[in-house]
């Protein structure tokens, strides 16, 4: 995450601050508590598309403390949000879910490792340096010319906005979504990197594919 964010150095939360945590939950799962400590208060993380929830939000908002799921991320207008179940709270690596009702919860991804990496990996293509304007909208042989030029991520968001988000990339720099919503002629496409090189790469590899939205 280093060089997709082209940050030097990561920053992490203090024992007060897990463990203030902790009292409100009881416990978290440690993949969660690892990137805490690892990398949670990197600022490059916390300010780009969506909305992270921290240490700080729990100690601010009181819902937060007593809704069924710890919430890790709200989508910016507030449409979905992703989080864990109270009851996995104790579990190393528990799945991770997401809800546009605060009702009903699916599946996002099948552990917090997992969702971590691809929610990160996603919330950088808006905060790259170099980027497109927007969304681009793709046929299916467009899809599919991409998935045969670019290496995929073994992560993705499930049903983020009722969508998922495979991730795709051919340098360590650089990222391109594609968000699927399940219709077989139609997907959006989104992409950037930290470097113009990287950049380049990527668009030599994809040339004009997608039509602006």
């Amino acid at each position: 995450m280093k060089r997709i964010y082209s940050v030097e150095e990561f920053c992490g939360y203090t024992d007060e601050d897990i463990d203030y945590i902790k009292s409100l939950f009881g416990d978290i799962p440690k993949v969660l508590e690892e990137y805490y400590r690892t990398a949670g208060r990197t600022e490059a993380f916390n300010y780009v598309q969506d909305n992270w929830f921290l240490p700080e939000h729990f100690k601010k908002w009181k819902w937060t403390q007593e809704s069924d799921y710890m919430i890790l991320l709200n989508e910016n207008q507030g449409v979905c949000r992703a989080g864990i179940k109270r009851e996995d709270l104790t579990l190393d690596n528990p799945p991770v879910y997401v809800t546009n009702d605060d009702k009903n919860w699916v599946l996002c991804a099948d552990t917090v490792s997992e969702f971590l990496s691809a929610a990160l990996a996603y919330e950088a293509v808006f905060a790259f340096e170099f980027c497109t304007e927007g969304f681009y909208e793709l046929t299916r042989a467009e899809f599919s010319l991409i998935e045969s030029r670019l290496k995929k991520y073994p992560f993705e968001l499930k049903n983020w906005i009722d969508i998922n988000i495979k991730l795709y990339y051919n340098d360590s720099d650089n990222l391109l979504a594609i968000l699927d919503g399940n219709d077989d002629d139609c997907f959006q496409m989104i992409y950037g990197a930290s470097s113009q090189r990287g950049y380049e790469k990527l668009l030599n590899s994809i040339g004009e594919v997608g039509d602006t939205m």
